[in-house]
């Protein structure tokens, strides 16, 4: 039986020496790599804090200290060390160990995080709520360098100086967030690394200059009154403590001994304590070290080889994407890109590569990077901001009032749409319909397959005012893609198949499950119309309330919640155009969805040529057919 076997709950590892720590180190990153080899995850970034997060566990009491993780794809080893060793080949499969931390999974994970920059704001809410109760435990945010990024992490800093409340910051800087971080922030504690002084604390700078014979002491004391004079020379990490922490580093976070020292130490301090600790990505697995970002999320690879598993499907949408930018972008000079710390994750990565002066990554900053694109528009250029659909809820109010309300010539790539598999709730982009499409001027599209993607593309850069294009993370159809581009007439949907029985009505991929549904249909003497809808705003009130009156049932199928959807949307077109006596069946997600593979999170809740044949029976078709 190996150490890691040996540890049921962190108090385990304060029996441990420094030779059996080392030891735990290699098993742990062992048993990351078996398993996260086949299932799939975030591996760079757990390699690169198995020793902060066991000088964590070691220096504090969880689950009574508080230890909350910014983003939490680098909670594996966190997992390991709080009892759930004996579930952890199950990470990121359906029922079982979710990716992220989850309150429902164990008392060590009190706040559950998936989005950027998000764990200073838990902390010092946790640490208000201790001190207004009379407690005495320890707060501790785990952010990394890029969630620095992230302004609600700046938010966050400012009220904790503010409050002086006690509660330590540690700063997880590892050069990276995805891909290579941006921006100021970057820039700065690129210098603090590279700093001589590093290792100099105030204290210790202070209590130098008191030891000059005769002026020491007024030294000193001028030096406290002109902070922007000799501070600006001497003390690294001045922008944190101007924001009122104490700043102790940057430090080895692979030295296991010297960051539990200086994380003692932090627990001493009266008031906000920021320690910065710096790490390396992939850290004792050389093919992640070599490519952190590759390894950041990783498919199934060889765990001897590193070589990940050959894909032979055909290229995903969002591959479709970046290569059809490029293309457009060749023609059209105004064109511009923006992402949020994710040029590859987007697809962007091709455009950035060919087209360096017209691409912007504006790091962890999704409010900003789409006013930004409205500001570009404003001055004359056409700009396409590619995100997460997750990560567009975070800035909503920028897609409202400053692009659409304004008639900014902005197009919104809406990637990862829908159920994205085994990162669960937190990434999956099954909102975006509901608060997207009740923007009056914003355009909508969803195509069926990679071909209708490239044409949307190319109608949505012909087009003078917002525009938006929702498509998925999974591989495409492996259609044939049409030399020439189509401009897709506005608000106008496609009928794929007639029929006089049921009207299937679909946005995006789930488009082909219809048709296969509508196929097995027949074997039960039923005639199903088959609809792309194309475009969910506006929608093609003509067809729709056509196909609503000659078949009387409708099922709409949807890769997004019920309530305030596609469904939903299309039953409020009904009632403004007086549709009555119409049967009608929604499919989709009655609310949040836990982590699966998509084709099982499909099966699970109906999206599914066999889901969509139990929905037209509950419309008593298939048994009047059969009576008849």
């Amino acid at each position: 039986m190996g150490l890691l076997e040996k540890i049921h709950e962190p108090k385990d590892l304060r029996a441990l020496d420094s030779t059996e720590l080392k030891i735990l180190a290699q098993e742990i990153r062992q048993k990351m790599i078996d398993v996260v080899s086949k299932n799939g995850g975030h591996l760079a970034s757990n390699l690169g804090v198995v020793e902060l997060t066991l000088a964590l566990h070691r220096k504090f009491d969880s689950p009574v200290d508080k230890l909350i993780w910014d983003v939490g794809h680098q909670t594996y080893v966190h997992k390991l060390l709080t009892g759930r060793l004996g579930r952890f080949n199950t990470l990121r499969q359906l029922e079982g160990l979710a990716g992220f931390p989850k309150r429902a999974e164990s008392a060590h994970d009190c706040f559950e995080t998936g989005h950027s920059s998000t764990s200073i704001s838990a902390a010092v809410g946790f640490a208000k709520a201790r001190d207004i109760l009379g407690e005495h435990h320890h707060v501790v945010a785990v952010i990394g360098d890029g969630a620095m990024t992230g302004g609600m992490a700046f938010e966050a800093l400012n009220h904790a100086g503010h409050s002086e409340t006690n509660m330590i910051v540690v700063l997880n800087d590892n050069e990276m967030s995805i891909s290579p971080n941006v921006g100021a922030m970057s820039s700065y504690l690129n210098r603090l690394r590279t700093d001589p002084l590093y290792d100099k604390r105030k204290e210790e700078i202070e209590e130098l200059l008191k030891r000059i014979p005769g002026i020491g002491s007024k030294v000193a004391k001028m030096v406290a009154k002109a902070k922007d004079s000799l501070k600006y020379l001497l003390v690294p990490g001045l922008i944190f403590e101007e924001l009122g922490f104490t700043y102790l580093g940057p430090i080895d976070g692979h030295d296991q001994a010297l960051v539990e020292q200086v994380l003692e130490q932090a627990k001493q301090k009266k008031g906000p304590v920021l320690v910065h600790v710096v790490t390396r990505k992939g850290k004792g697995y050389k093919p992640a070290e070599e490519h952190p970002g590759v390894y950041h999320g990783v498919g199934p690879f060889d765990p001897f080889t590193g070589k990940i598993a050959e894909k032979t499907a055909p290229p995903t949408y969002t591959t479709v994407f970046g290569e059809t930018l490029c293309t457009l972008a060749k023609e059209n000079p105004k064109i511009v890109a923006i992402t949020a710390a994710m040029p590859c994750g987007t697809g962007l990565n091709l455009f950035m590569s060919q087209f360096p002066e017209r691409f912007y990554d504006v790091g962890i900053a999704e409010q900003h990077a789409v006013t930004f694109a409205a500001g570009l528009a404003f001055g004359g250029l056409k700009p396409v901001v590619a995100i997460y659909s997750t990560f567009y809820q975070r800035a909503y109010d920028q897609v409202l009032h400053d692009v659409c309300l304004q008639q900014a010539n902005v197009v919104l790539a809406i990637d990862r749409a829908g159920v994205v598999g085994d990162d669960g709730p937190t990434h999956h982009g099954v909102f975006d319909i509901s608060f997207f499409r009740i923007i009056p001027n914003l355009i909508f599209m969803a195509p069926k397959d990679e071909n209708e993607l490239r044409h949307m593309l190319y109608t949505a850069l012909q087009y003078n005012g917002p525009v938006a294009v929702r498509y998925p993370r999974s591989v495409g159809q492996g259609v044939k893609l049409d030399e020439t581009f189509l401009e897709i007439p506005l608000g106008k949907a496609e009928v794929l198949r007639d029929g006089r029985d049921v009207t299937l009505i679909a946005a995006g991929p789930l488009v082909h499950t219809c048709l296969q549904a509508a196929q097995e249909l027949r074997h039960y003497g039923v005639d199903a119309a088959v609809i792309n809808l194309r475009y969910i705003n506006p929608l093609d009130s003509e067809l729709l309330c056509h196909y609503a009156r000659l078949t009387k049932h409708v099922v709409t199928i949807e890769d997004h919640v019920l309530k305030g959807g596609l469904g939903s949307a299309i039953l409020e077109l009904f009632e403004e155009n007086g549709i009555e006596g119409v049967a009608f069946e929604r499919l989709g997600y009655a609310g949040f969805v836990d982590q699966g593979s998509i084709p099982q999170l499909y099966n699970a809740h109906g999206l599914s040529v066999k889901g969509i044949v139990q929905a037209v029976e509950r419309l008593q078709l298939i048994r009047r057919v059969a009576q008849s």
